[in-house]
C-alpha cells in the first residue's frame, strides 16, 4: 500500500532522513518510533507531500507521492493527524469535524461519519457546539482524530496522539486506535509512548538520526535488548 524505498529528506544542510525504507500493507497498524529528532515526523511529512524527498522513492497503491501535492495525496485517502491537534479554535466541534469533510460530496455518508465519531468519542457529541478552544487538551485531540477520520481516509497518518495528555486520556486515545484498527482502516503511527504503540502495533520501526535502525513485530521489539538505546540517541542537529 504505502511503500518508502532509500527515503532522504534535509532541511538545509541539516539531514532529517538518511535512506529510509518502510512499507505499511493495507489494514495494518504500523508504528514509527524513536528519540527526539530521530525523524519520524518528517516521515509523515514526506509521505504527506509537505516536505520533498531529495532522493529515493516514495509510492502509494503505484501512485509517485514525491511527485504529488498535498491536496491530490489528500484525494488519494492519505489523510494526517498533524502533531499539536491544529484545530480551528473559533469554530464549533461540528464545523471543525465538517471540515474534514470539505472535499467529500456524499452528503449521507458524511452525516454517518459524523454520528461515527460521537460513537467513538461521545464527549464530542456532548460538545458539539462548543467552540473548539473551550475543549480540554484531551478533548482536543480526540476533535483532531475525528477531523481526519470526516475524510474517510484510507491510510490515516496520526502523529503523536498522545502527546502531553493525561494518563486516563491516553488510555481512551488508543481504545479508539485499537477500534479504528478493528475496523480495517490503515494506519501509520507516530508515537513516543513506547509501551502504548507496541502493544497495539502490527508491526514497527524504530528510527535513530533519520535511519531505520530495528524493525519488526510488535512482540518482537517490545523485547529487543537495542529498543532502549535507540532512545538515548538523540539526533545531532534535530531532525523531526
Amino acid at each position: 500500500m504505502l511503500k518508502l524505498e532509500a527515503v532522504e529528506v534535509a532541511y538545509g544542510h541539516i539531514q532529517a532522513l538518511a535512506g529510509v525504507s518502510l512499507e505499511v500493507r493495507d489494514g495494518e497498524l504500523v508504528t514509527l518510533l524513536g528519540a527526539n529528532g530521530a525523524g519520524k515526523s518528517t516521515a509523515l511529512m514526506a509521505v504527506s507531500g509537505i516536505v520533498r524527498p531529495r532522493a529515493g522513492a516514495l509510492s502509494y497503491d503505484g501512485t509517485d507521492l514525491a511527485k504529488a501535492s498535498p491536496y491530490d495525496i489528500v484525494g488519494l485517502g492519505v489523510i494526517q493527524c498533524p502533531e499539536g491537534r491544529r484545530i480551528f479554535g473559533g469554530l464549533t466541534v461540528q464545523e471543525n469535524l465538517r471540515m474534514g469533510a470539505v472535499r467529500r460530496a456524499d452528503k449521507s455518508a458524511v452525516r454517518r461519519d459524523l454520528d461515527s465519531v460521537f460513537e467513538l468519542f461521545p464527549v464530542l457529541g456532548q460538545r458539539r457546539h462548543q467552540t473548539g478552544a473551550t475543549l480540554s487538551g484531551g478533548e482536543q485531540q480526540m476533535l483532531a482524530i475525528g477531523r481526519s477520520l470526516m475524510a474517510s481516509p484510507r491510510l490515516l497518518l496520526l502523529d503523536e496522539p498522545s502527546l502531553g495528555l493525561a494518563p486516563l486520556v491516553v488510555q481512551a486515545i488508543f481504545r479508539v486506535i485499537r477500534e479504528l484498527h478493528r475496523r480495517g482502516v490503515t494506519i501509520l503511527l507516530v508515537e513516543q509512548n513506547v509501551r502504548q504503540a507496541l502493544a497495539v502495533a502490527d508491526r514497527g520501526y524504530v528510527l535513530a538520526a533519520g535511519r531505520v535502525i530495528l524493525e519488526g513485530s510488535g512482540g518482537e521489539l517490545r523485547s529487543h535488548p537495542d529498543l532502549e538505546q535507540a532512545y538515548l540517541s538523540e539526533a545531532p542537529g534535530g531532525g523531526r
